[in-house]
């Protein structure tokens, strides 16, 4: 059975997030020595007809195979079911559980629990999208890099608190790394490279109550980045140019599958080297846009001019690093280019572009001058793969695009270019950038001042403070509240709204509001 000071915390976080508390969050059913439940409930992928559902049992003496009932309902007390079934529930993949619900109506809030070796989950409340022919509105959050042992997840609870129809995570949802002495709280264990460290690395951040809330409160669309496997990693390279990075990330991957509301269509072939899984994709939100997410990180070429000895990213001068302006190499491969310029939607007045990091210029010094720095990581180490994306989107007046990073535990607004060479080249999109969940930033408000000034189409930056960012999308316009946690190393710091901004239809470019 929980601890009665976590069951609590669970059940506070679900009332803050609106939900109620359901008895058996106070009170578990059944008799089992240990909790089955104890890394909460989730949902994600929601389509017009469905929704994923997920668990992982826990607890000591799990047969190699569980049945896993579960029951989604029109109502929280669950008088009126709408879908229920049973799930196996394996020890090959860490007896998680990834349940499909179909034929559900579209455009509406349904809640759903598991029941397992005699004891009922916590509930989770989730929603399907809107119809194709749909007039609806979007509120959605984007949030990334939650350290668990940098900070407390305040962020967290105000976004269950949001109860918002969406959660884009955009990567980072754990590190790899062991925790400094001084951390605020620990990691499990050293250094994770393999299945059962990743594994227990993931469950370490899922026990977290405030995380456990704002996976119950919405369903979530999940993209990585690199310290779900390695930092820096591209493709099939490890930061250290590890010769068993293949198997590293294999592994990486199958524990991402197995604690992620993702569907089974997902799931890592073990088969291929390093694992391969579809993690890009698309969502049709009614009439009023078009979703898309994409991976750049399993299919990017190695980053350019990296140090001695090792892979990964670097501070660069232009000059000194031709291959910076190699049009061969892509963060997301040449094949997945090509998915997303030909999945554009014309017809829907807004395009949300769902990826890890700032894909704005940023170069630190006078661009115009090749001895300007370059970090190679981001979109402005693959700048002519970014011209090709933004290219597109102005040749065909894509309408409404604004891209959505994180990474960077930082808040940018930017307006995106085609050509950040012209300073003549029109405004085609928007982007805003979420800062850190927990993790901590480098970069000081003299830094962050000194960026501004070289690159005049960033039009705000923060790196100060830690939260997220939570946006209202209709037809007209998007509007966004930069999120901001007073106190992370307080969970119940307060949150609070640090900037807005608006972004107008038809018209390329972020506003302050």
């Amino acid at each position: 059975m929980r601890s009665p000071r976590r069951r609590l915390l669970l059940g506070g976080a679900l009332a803050a997030a609106g939900l109620g508390v359901a008895p058996w969050i106070v009170r578990a059913v059944g008799t089992a020595a240990a909790p089955r439940f104890a890394l909460g409930v989730a949902s994600g992928h929601p389509q017009a007809d469905g929704v994923v559902l997920w668990t992982r049992l826990t607890g000591p003496g799990l047969p190699a195979q569980v049945e896993v009932r579960w029951e989604l309902a029109h109502d929280a007390g669950f008088t009126r079911l709408a879908a229920q079934g049973v799930a196996r529930a394996e020890a090959a993949w860490a007896h998680s559980v990834h349940a499909e619900p179909a034929g559900l109506d579209a455009g509406r809030w349904y809640w759903y629990r598991f029941e397992a070796l005699g004891e009922r989950s916590a509930h989770g409340r989730t929603r399907t999208a809107p119809a194709a022919e749909a007039s609806a509105g979007l509120r959605f959050a984007i949030a990334s890099c939650q350290r668990y042992d940098a900070g407390h997840y305040a962020a967290w609870r105000q976004v269950a608190a949001d109860a918002p129809d969406l959660v884009l995570f955009l990567g980072d949802y754990i590190y790899e790394y062991a925790s400094r002495p001084d951390a605020l709280r620990h990691h499990e264990g050293g250094l994770v490279s393999t299945l059962a460290q990743y594994r227990a690395r993931h469950a370490t951040y899922k026990s977290d109550p405030l995380l456990q809330a704002a996976h119950a409160a919405a369903p979530w669309l999940l993209v990585w980045d690199d310290h779900e496997v390695d930092n820096d990693y591209a493709g099939l390279q490890g930061q250290l140019l590890q010769p068993d990075f293949a198997a590293q990330r294999a592994a990486a991957y199958q524990a991402y599958w197995e604690h992620m509301p993702l569907p089974a269509a997902a799931r890592p072939d073990l088969h291929t080297a390093g694992g391969a899984m579809r993690m890009h994709g698309r969502l049709d939100w009614g009439r009023l846009a078009r979703l898309h997410w994409l991976d750049n990180r399993q299919w990017r070429d190695p980053q350019a001019c990296p140090r001695p000895g090792r892979g990964g990213s670097a501070l660069v001068p232009r000059a000194a690093c031709p291959a910076l302006a190699d049009e061969r190499r892509s963060p997301l491969g040449h094949a997945q280019e090509r998915w997303l310029a030909e999945g554009w939607d014309l017809q829907r007045p807004w395009n949300l572009l769902a990826q890890q990091t700032l894909m704005a210029r940023l170069a630190w010094g006078d661009a115009a001058d090749d001895t300007a720095l370059v970090w190679t990581d981001g979109w402005e180490g693959y700048a002519p793969a970014r011209a090709r994306l933004l290219g597109e989107v102005a040749r065909r007046r894509v309408p409404g695009v604004v891209a959505l990073g994180g990474d960077v535990h930082m808040h940018w607004v930017a307006e995106l270019k085609a050509d950040y060479d012209d300073p003549r080249a029109p405004v085609v999109a928007s982007e805003f950038v979420g800062t850190s969940i927990s993790s901590r930033s480098a970069l000081s408000p003299a830094r962050v001042a000194m960026a501004r000034g070289f690159n005049p189409h960033l039009l705000h930056g923060r790196a100060d403070r830690r939260g997220y960012a939570r946006f209202a999308l209709h037809a007209g316009r998007l509007d966004a509240e930069l999120m901001g946690v007073a106190d992370v190393t307080d969970p119940a710091s307060a949150v609070e709204v640090l900037s807005r901004w608006v972004v107008e239809a038809g018209r390329p470019g972020p506003q302050a509001a």
